[in-house]
């Protein structure tokens, strides 16, 4: 049942006219205004997947506003859905022209629906399940498979691997070359909540394989261990291409003060054929420190051999060869097993810490009511 009409003024037809799509504010309720084929169109400015503002978005050719966080559609003047999802439809409100001024009806929207969606499999909360301690390897180097090549750090994860299993862990080695995954899309420069959990780009590509690492950082591993070589004073261009899509795994603190990772151990093997090996270790530690990984003592083993030692071949036969390397790698690996037992056994729920800048922050506000 109709309402009575509240209709506000939201500008000059004339002006409105120059811009095909823009946000506006009608009263307290905010709109997506556009102007296609010679007519008004008013719909709501909150896009029903996380909120995006659509009012900044774009019109395709059919009439589809695309939300400028994650690309779903709305029909510009009806707020349905595209073609197939028509079930999910934003507000629309009734529009008018009169004494050239754009005249936007408040009070008789037509109703919003989002349609069901399955969650994603690792939306799930994240709880450990019962068994063994669990360690997953991560390999960040890169090399062309045909024609392979002894890589030191993967050499060194192997050891820590099989160091872990004689201790009775389960373990699982993730090589980041033999996934295939998009690079970060840069949702979070867009806005705190355009980057989700679980990541917009796994939601939205099922053939996007970092899904993988997501599992094993945030669902199965009580440890891990990652290993990277040193590439112009810093960890390999495969290491940062997952390090910025894991910035969705950090967001819940950002948006919610929540945590999906606690109460799990971090440790890193890091080779370099010249030095900074400080230098990879603190943004490794700072960073996987963020998403909420605690460390062991003595957190990270490591080979290099200087600046002035360009002779690769040299410094691969060490690494190879090496049998306190080899060592090192079993100690570091029985290191975060100590650390992650104690952790287990403890049986503690796993709690939020504080994390400075974040408390008496306002509460992120969800989809409006419209």
């Amino acid at each position: 049942m109709a309402r009575e009409p509240q209709w506000i003024d939201v500008g000059a037809a004339d002006e409105m006219k120059k811009t095909e799509l823009q946000p506006v504010k009608a009263g307290t309720t905010s709109v997506a205004l556009s102007f296609r084929d010679g007519e008004f169109g008013a719909v709501s400015n909150v896009c029903n997947h996380v909120g995006g503002p659509l009012g900044e978005g774009r019109i395709d050719k059919a009439g589809y506003i695309q939300c400028p966080w994650h690309g779903w559609k709305f029909h510009c003047r009806t707020g349905l859905g595209e073609p197939g999802f028509e079930d999910d439809k934003v507000p629309a409100f009734p529009v008018n022209v009169e004494s050239g001024r754009v005249l936007v009806d408040v009070a008789n929207p037509t109703k919003r629906h989002k349609k069901p969606h399955e969650p994603h499999p690792l939306a799930r909360d994240p709880k450990r399940a019962p068994g063994p301690l669990r360690v997953a390897g991560i390999s960040t180097t890169n090399m062309n498979k045909e024609l392979p090549r002894f890589s030191g750090s993967d050499h060194l994860l192997d050891h820590a691997l099989a160091a872990a299993k004689k201790l009775g862990a389960e373990t699982k080695l993730i090589r980041l070359e033999d996934l295939k995954f998009r690079h970060c899309e840069g949702y979070f420069s867009k806005s705190l909540r355009a980057c989700t959990w679980p990541c917009s780009i796994t939601q939205m590509d099922p053939n996007d394989q970092l899904d993988q690492v997501y599992e094993v950082l945030v669902h199965w591993a009580d440890a891990i261990i990652v290993a990277t070589p040193i590439r112009w004073g810093t960890a390999s261009s495969l290491y940062f291409k997952m390090v910025e899509r894991l910035n969705c795994v950090q967001v819940d603190v950002a948006t919610k003060e929540q945590q999906l990772i606690m109460n799990k151990v971090a440790g890193f093997i890091i080779v370099g054929g010249q030095d900074n090996v400080q230098q990879v270790a603190g943004q490794m530690l700072s960073f996987f420190g963020e998403l909420g990984f605690v460390f062991p003592k003595f957190p990270y083993i490591a080979h290099s051999r200087g600046w002035s030692h360009e002779d690769m071949e040299n410094n691969v036969r060490i690494v190879r060869e090496s049998k306190a390397l080899a060592r090192g790698a079993a100690a570091l690996a029985e290191r975060c097993l100590e650390m992650a037992g104690k952790l287990v056994a403890a049986g503690e729920q796993p709690s939020m810490a504080e994390r400075g800048g974040l408390k008496g922050r306002p509460v992120m506000a969800g989809i409006d009511h419209d």
